[in-house]
């Protein structure tokens, strides 16, 4: 797999997470502290790029999905430490270089 493959790879991996982060975020903004039905409706147009976003990944639905997994624990962390305001402790961080790892396994090992 080419560096731009793999580049393009991780830019769709980050796009989608963020459309499913952030549209969960409203949702839950929606449902828990009573923000209006426009931020619920932006939650569900962002959740269905999520689900159009993967698509274009170079590999199966089961192998992006699972390599998927362990990017949106990474984006999660992220997404609590700039929004929330709750800094990734060690095992955060350890986990996440884990799943990264795992990742990387998964997408981008060579096959024959």
């Amino acid at each position: 797999m080419s560096a731009a493959t793999i580049a393009r790879s991780l830019a769709l991996f980050a796009i989608a997470g963020l459309a499913e982060i952030a549209g969960g975020y409203l949702i839950w903004r929606t449902l828990r502290n009573g923000a209006g039905v426009f931020v619920a409706l932006a939650g569900a147009v962002l959740l269905i790029a999520y689900g159009v976003i993967p698509t274009f990944q170079p590999t199966s639905f089961g192998r992006t999905y699972a390599a998927y997994g362990g990017v949106f624990i990474i984006l999660s962390l992220a997404w609590g430490w700039a929004i929330d305001r709750i800094r990734p402790d060690l095992p955060d961080v350890a986990g996440a270089l884990i799943c990264l790892l795992g990742v990387a396994i998964i997408m981008y090992w060579p096959r024959t």
